[in-house]
């Protein structure tokens, strides 16, 4: 057995012991949502504006116990899902969430990443949430799922952060030390590790973090041995990270979560720091947007994960800078949005958004219908207020 599949043989095993995530499986469709994983809030957040289809085909990439892919296919009521896993015990776990909630567009196949080729056709969507991390070739693996992606189609991808995680590793590393000879028996290690944090004193660096960050979902064994016991990890840092995604061969888009690489909210006091910054430049002189992300995650490194979005061409971004294409446009409520109708909402990220007046009757006509000129003609409000509407995500656009 090669050193790789050695290692896939112990991932498996892990996840055959404590099938992960862990979320309960329930006689309904799942609560909420994750915008990430809705084809029309994903894309627009993407592109700026609405996909042309929505009768697509999505790859969960690792789907575990199906958490993601039950949403996936709930979420996209007119795609067609496809789930792979390394480990049948936890694919078990996932056919029977699905199969419970009623999300039967799905099927699911016991495969590797690495043997992904062997699914048939391409893919509009791929999710790959905390799995990259966990191969002993990343690259092989962002590889092969690259090539499944379709022209003009999206890859959602979540991979552990280093700055972030860094207790976790040294607890990792002593769980490993103690476990010795039985480092490989999971239940084994959840044990060791717990009577480490019963044993350590309060004020102990490794026990705050945990009290601080992950106490609350690892009173469960299966989360506690996803982050202390696991045979396999490797955590990045921007430079390593684009080092992956280069390596994927597709454009990178964006971080789904923007706010947090925006350096203003670090440095917006030393505006003479934010123009230094934006001087950085990579080796043959270019102006370099990831020595900026480098610099945020040092000033700020509690980065325990990248989540992010990939694309294969054509890709086009709309930034509705331009008054005539705006208002030829036509407006539709984010699918992710919960509340509405009321003057105070929760937007994708489940963040409260308190409307004006005016803001609040332009949502109300925003049907999916009518054009930007057609409700403007009816709502006293600005093309400036409606972009910052787009720009919070409350609205997608469909263009002429």
């Amino acid at each position: 057995m090669s050193d790789s599949q050695a290692v896939s043989s112990a991932v498996a095993k892990l996840y055959d012991t404590y099938p992960f995530p862990p979320e309960p499986i329930l006689d309904e469709p799942p609560p909420g949502y994750n915008w990430r994983w809705n084809w029309l809030a994903a894309y627009s957040f993407c592109t700026g504006r609405k996909p042309a289809k929505q009768d697509i085909r999505i790859l969960d990439a690792g789907c575990g116990s199906g958490v993601g892919t039950e949403y996936l296919v709930h979420l996209n009521p007119q795609a067609q899902v496809v789930g792979i896993d390394l480990s049948a015990g936890t694919l078990a776990v996932a056919k029977e969430r699905c199969q419970r909630s009623g999300a039967n567009r799905v099927e699911f196949h016991h495969l590797s990443l690495y043997d992904v080729e062997q699914l048939p056709g391409e893919f509009d969507l791929i999710n790959c949430v905390g799995v990259l991390h966990h191969l002993p070739d990343p690259i092989r693996g962002i590889q092969a799922l690259a090539k499944k992606l379709a022209p003009g189609g999206l890859m959602h991808i979540f991979v552990y952060g280093e700055l972030g995680r860094w207790e976790i590793q040294l607890m990792q590393k002593a769980i490993a030390l103690l476990q010795n000879d039985k480092r490989g028996d999971y239940r084994d290690g959840v044990q060791v590790g717990r009577q480490i944090f019963a044993s350590l004193p309060e004020n102990n660096r490794l026990v705050k973090r945990e009290k601080e960050r992950w106490a609350m979902e690892n009173q469960r064994d299966e989360c506690f041995a996803d982050m202390y016991v696991h045979p396999q990890e490797i955590d990045y840092n921007i430079d390593t990270l684009f080092e992956l995604i280069d390596a994927s061969g597709l454009d990178f888009i964006g971080f789904s979560n923007p706010g947090f690489w925006n350096l203003d909210r670090l440095l917006g006091k030393a505006p003479e720091l934010i123009q230094r910054a934006g001087e950085l430049s990579d080796a043959s002189g270019r102006p370099c947007q990831r020595q900026r992300y480098r610099l945020i995650e040092l000033l700020d490194p509690e980065v325990t994960h990248y989540e992010f979005f990939l694309g294969r061409p054509p890709i086009t971004k709309t930034d509705w800078s331009d008054d005539k294409a705006l208002l030829q446009a036509i407006p539709e409520l984010n699918p992710c949005t919960d509340g509405f109708p009321s003057q105070v909402l929760f937007n994708y990220e489940y963040q409260v958004v308190n409307l004006s007046t005016a803001e609040f009757e332009f949502l109300q006509k925003c049907n999916g219908s009518s054009t930007m000129t057609d409700i403007l003609s009816t709502v006293q409000i600005s093309l400036d207020e409606v972009r910052n509407l787009i720009k919070q995500q409350l609205i997608i656009l469909i263009p002429a």
